[in-house]
């Protein structure tokens, strides 16, 4: 099974906002059972949890799970530190300003999927729209907006 993050890409770091960082694919190996540090991290981190699989990756644990209404992936190292949080979801679960933000600005565009991505102490909104003759997708962290993607549509004739 395979979680291909790489097409993410998250611009800029907590020291650096103009360098790019892309995040690996992961392959996940197998389903696991956790250590006692990673499951009151994850107890404490994400309380209202369903559904939940562990997965062994390399030395750490992904954990695969549903909250609020959004699909989760968690990857913590085994001190029970987590290093990231992807979750996915729809225009419902973007929160108000980043919402007001995008519909603003591509206000000819429908909202189709939301990514949320929380790591190294950021909060980044993926917001992938379509339009009548393509697909965009934007970047919002810090109530900046930045556009990443944009694909045509294709003609049909």
């Amino acid at each position: 099974m395979s979680i291909a993050l790489a097409s993410i890409l998250i611009k800029g770091s907590a020291q650096d906002k103009d360098a790019v960082v892309t995040l690996p694919e992961i392959r996940i190996t197998s389903m696991a059972t956790v250590n006692v540090d990673v499951a009151n991290a994850f107890r404490r981190t994400f309380p209202g949890a369903q559904q939940l699989q562990w997965y062994k990756y390399d030395k750490d644990y992904i954990a695969k799970f549903i909250q609020k209404d959004m699909d989760h992936n968690a990857l913590f190292r085994k001190n029970g530190v987590m290093i990231y949080d992807i979750s996915y979801g729809y225009e419902k679960n973007l929160p108000a300003q980043v919402k007001e933000l995008v519909t603003r600005s591509y206000d000819n565009y429908k909202i189709i999927r939301s990514i949320n991505i929380k790591a190294q102490g950021r909060d980044i909104w993926m917001v992938k729209m379509e339009g009548m003759k393509k697909y965009l997708m934007v970047r919002v962290e810090d109530n900046e907006m930045e556009e990443v993607e944009e694909f045509n549509k294709a003609d049909v004739d």
